[in-house]
């Protein structure tokens, strides 16, 4: 556990009382502060008060008389839509609201870092898209390279429940818009974009609002090496923004979209492999048509991305390629579930919107395509440019007939995922791919993508063994 500095004898409050929130109240607990916990939901508070948490209702007049600060969970709006209620208190009281993730920065680092021969790191990656790839595959590299390495936020662990800083070690988090929008500290030693495209708009009130909360990562803080996808306009001009000159080798440019050139510090991929640039001489290259775990060109942007942040930390190229090929990948993420009778079966469900599902629709050459769910805000035109690949797209959700029309491939409405599954089985022929990629939510029918993933894994499974 990381214990909140900082704190000592001051009541804060911790709105929302799942992972983050708990682990929040925890940590502040132990660096000697007073947590006040509010959730809505009853069982969240009764969870709280058996470990002996103090929970009071902060919708209540006066509830943030002597508060010093109010700790929010990540799904709680703090602007827009509009302010939680708890939330609007606060500040209209004039107290700082905060997340996990800025006590982590403010507490991470202690006295007993004098002692260290190496100083601890922390790499925070964020962007619409690969978030979770390129954090786990950092951490893979890492771990299998012999260094000492956490991954936590977004991903794994609450990022207060990681263990205390060792010599040389390395954190790496996953930060979503909702986290770096409201921590009051943000200062990772490398800071990773993957890339951008519309994702939680009315969160953010836009897609100007939604670069914002990401940009907040690189402005906040400072990071010594700033890693930028300038595939779209937004990580272009961001990786302008951060650089002194051209020849700035702070910021390194990752594209899959083209070739980088340049007297500055650059990684990109094209027709599958890797190149590593500095100084306008290629250092290294790497042939990812080989890495099973990382297929298409979104992943070849997480390798990049990845392979820059290994490469800012001093490792060697061919350690970083020999440590790509073990990776196993991530559940949910373009993972490869059976290979039967010629055809591949590949779980994406965590592509839930229209950016993700396109790449991932790319990535094959005959796709059976089984998508829909609850559709996101921008509609689903953006998919036509990747839809060559579809023999045939099997709809799921409770409005599959609606999604369908959207859609400029053959389209069969099945609504489940049962006989989504079923149909696509039986119309695949050897050298397809059948592949779960939604491009859409997926709470009309799942509490999560993750549920989603699973269903669609049982159901190929049994067939397949059936």
């Amino acid at each position: 556990m990381i214990n909140v500095a900082g704190m000592t004898d001051q009541t804060v409050a911790v709105l929302g009382l799942g992972r983050s929130g708990l682990s929040a109240a925890r940590a502040l607990r132990a660096g000697g502060a007073q947590p006040l916990c509010w959730d809505d939901n009853p069982a969240a508070r009764q969870n709280a008060e058996s470990e002996g948490l103090k929970c009071a209702d902060l919708y209540r007049p006066g509830a943030f008389d002597g508060v010093a600060r109010l700790i929010v969970s990540p799904g709680i709006p703090h602007l827009y839509p509009a302010p939680n209620p708890v939330v609007d208190a606060a500040m209209r009281a004039g107290v700082p609201v905060d997340n996990d993730i800025g006590l982590f920065f403010q507490s991470f680092a202690t006295p007993a870092w004098n002692r260290f021969d190496v100083a601890p790191r922390v790499i925070a990656v964020t962007g619409s898209n690969g978030k979770s790839t390129t954090s786990a595959l950092i951490h893979h590299i890492l771990t299998s390279a012999g260094r000492s390495a956490q991954l936590a936020g977004n991903i794994g662990r609450g990022v207060l429940d990681l263990d205390p800083a060792e010599d040389g070690g390395v954190v790496v988090l996953e930060l979503s818009s909702y986290q770096t929008d409201l921590a009051r500290a943000l200062t990772p030693d490398i800071a990773v974009f993957t890339n951008l495209s519309p994702d939680h708009l009315d969160r953010h009130a836009g897609l100007g609002g939604y670069f914002a909360a990401k940009r907040r990562l690189f402005a906040e803080g400072g990071p010594d090496r700033a890693i930028i996808g300038v595939d779209e306009p937004e990580g272009l001009f961001l990786a302008g923004q951060l650089s002194e000159s051209p020849a700035d080798d702070r910021v390194i440019r990752v594209s899959v979209a083209r070739k980088l050139s340049g007297p500055g510090w650059q990684v990109f991929a094209r027709k599958g492999f890797l190149s590593e640039f500095r100084k306008g001489k290629q250092t290294a290259s790497i042939d990812l048509r080989q890495v099973s775990a990382l297929p298409g060109a979104h992943n070849h942007q997480n390798a990049c991305a990845a392979y820059a942040a290994c490469r800012a930390l001093g490792l060697a190229p061919r350690v970083i390629e020999t440590a790509m090929h073990s990776y196993p990948g991530l559940p949910h993420r373009s993972q490869i579930i059976a290979d039967a009778g010629g055809v591949v079966y590949v779980n994406d469900s965590k592509a839930t919107n229209v950016d993700s599902a396109a790449k991932a629709l790319s990535a094959f050459k005959r796709v059976r395509w089984i998508c829909g769910g609850l559709q996101k805000e921008g509609g689903l035109d953006g998919l036509r440019a990747a839809t060559g690949a579809v023999a045939r797209a099997y709809v799921i959700g409770r409005e599959a007939a609606g999604f369908a029309l959207q859609l400029d491939v053959d389209a069969e409405i099945c609504t489940t995922m049962a006989q989504a599954v079923e149909r696509a089985m039986a119309d695949a022929q050897p050298g397809e791919t059948v592949l779960l990629a939604p491009a859409a939510a997926s709470f009309d029918q799942y509490d999560n993508f993750e549920q989603r993933g699973e269903d669609f894994t049982t159901q190929v499974l049994a067939r397949l063994n059936g």
